[in-house]
């Protein structure tokens, strides 16, 4: 299974947007890399507290910067109005100045898996464009990415973003406490591979709270070797990437967009959830 291939080409990319003093920043900003978490992958109810609050926050302005979502309308609009409203809700833009990345969010279109910055191309009528926005508040980020359809799309295309979703969700019910963080990926491949799509391996979930990543590792394919055990109270994220083709792929010279190696279409859905006593709570709820 090819899948539609298509080519995205990059454009210029704007100076970094300015975010106002008052705002708390992440410790990584105006740093190379960001400090190494050692602490534990289990949070206290005071942290979970507020990471709904940031969760809330990082919902919210994704489902802004998608709403104008259109033909003709560029991914650096839509980072502007990501960028504003986050800055309008006192939170920072996490990915902004992390390890150097420019933009409030990603915009990643077609076959650019992740990490795709937000330029000067006009959407066109037919692409898949993956919306990736984080929110840093009162020192813990929320996570949260979705796939939306411009103008209209093909039901191939359709079909692999609804899909995508599904095999988020499906790996979302997966989490127990007592069960291996490995169980997330075996029930999302056994799910993906019904359709014959490629699962991405190089990029996985990952603890999230105080810190943007914080080393826990949630794969979204069948791997025994992660045994880490689900506890209560676990913060991280869950968020396949399913392509159409090949999964296998490659990064830009600007060491961040990912684009499938044969060109083959992706969509990607993200979810900042903690682990209950009987399941897990989605924390990126609008």
């Amino acid at each position: 299974m090819i899948g539609i291939v298509t080519s995205v080409k990059p454009y210029p990319v704007s100076p970094m947007r300015a975010v106002p003093t008052s705002i708390p920043r992440p410790e990584y900003v105006g740093n190379d890399r960001p400090e190494q978490y050692s602490g534990s992958h289990v949070q206290t109810p005071q942290t979970i507290a507020k990471m709904r609050v940031a969760g809330r926050i990082a919902a919210q302005a994704l489902n802004a910067g998608a709403a104008i979502v259109a033909p003709g309308v560029t991914t650096e609009q839509i980072d502007q109005v990501v960028h504003d409203f986050l800055i309008a809700n006192n939170a920072y833009p996490s990915t902004l100045d992390y390890r150097g990345f420019p933009k409030a969010c990603c915009t990643s279109v077609n076959e650019v898996i992740c990490h795709g910055i937000p330029d000067a191309r006009p959407l066109e009528d037919g692409d898949l464009i993956k919306i990736d926005v984080t929110a840093f508040v009162d020192g813990v980020h929320g996570d949260n990415c979705a796939t939306y359809g411009v103008g209209e799309v093909d039901e191939e295309s359709r079909l692999l973003a609804e899909r995508t979703k599904q095999a988020m969700e499906r790996g979302i019910r997966a989490v127990r406490p007592g069960r291996e963080i490995s169980v997330i990926g075996r029930v999302i491949e056994a799910y993906a591979k019904r359709f014959g799509y490629g699962v991405v391996r190089d990029y996985t979930g990952h603890g999230v709270h105080s810190a943007f990543h914080s080393g826990l590792v949630i794969p979204h394919f069948d791997n025994p070797y992660y045994t880490e055990v689900m506890e209560p109270g676990m913060t991280f994220t869950i968020e396949p990437m399913l392509a159409m083709g090949d999964q296998r792929s490659h990064v830009w010279d600007d060491g961040w967009t990912v684009v499938t190696n044969d060109g083959s279409r992706v969509a990607q859905w993200e979810s900042t959830l903690v682990v209950t006593d009987d399941g897990a709570e989605v924390l990126t709820v609008a």
